[in-house]
C-alpha cells in the first residue's frame, strides 16, 4: 500500500474518531434523578432509554479502541495486513471497515466458529 492510500485511510479513521469522541460539554448531562417520577410506563421508558444509551456508549468505546489500534498499525506499517493469516486485506474491506484487523475469509471463519 502506498503512502497516499495510507494517508487516506488515516484521514478516514481520524474523521470517524472525531465523530465518536465524547462531547466534553455533555459530560454529566445524564444524571440519576433523586426519586423516580411518573407512572410505570414512563419509568419503563426511561429505564429503556438509559439502557440503550449505556449500550451505545459501550459500542462507541469499543469502536474508538479499534480505531486507535488501526492508527497504531499505520504507524507501525502493519495496516491492511490480516492479523490472522498475514495476507493483505482487500481494499473493498478496508473501505467498508478501515479499522478491521482481519481479511474477509478470516473474519468469516471467526464468525462461523461462534
Amino acid at each position: 500500500m502506498d503512502n497516499s492510500e495510507l494517508l487516506r485511510y488515516k484521514n478516514l479513521l481520524l474523521a470517524k474518531q472525531q465523530e465518536l469522541a465524547p462531547d466534553k460539554s455533555r459530560i454529566g448531562s445524564i444524571s440519576i434523578a433523586d426519586e423516580p417520577r411518573g407512572d410505570p410506563v414512563d419509568l419503563a421508558a426511561s429505564e429503556t432509554r438509559a439502557s440503550v444509551w449505556v449500550h451505545l456508549k459501550q459500542t462507541d468505546s469499543k469502536l474508538l479502541q479499534a480505531i486507535e489500534d488501526a492508527l497504531r498499525r499505520i504507524r507501525h506499517e502493519r495496516f491492511g495486513i490480516c492479523e490472522e493469516c498475514g495476507q493483505a486485506i482487500s481494499k473493498a474491506r478496508l473501505e467498508a471497515v478501515p479499522w478491521t484487523r482481519h481479511c474477509k475469509d478470516c473474519k468469516e471463519r471467526q464468525v462461523s466458529q461462534t
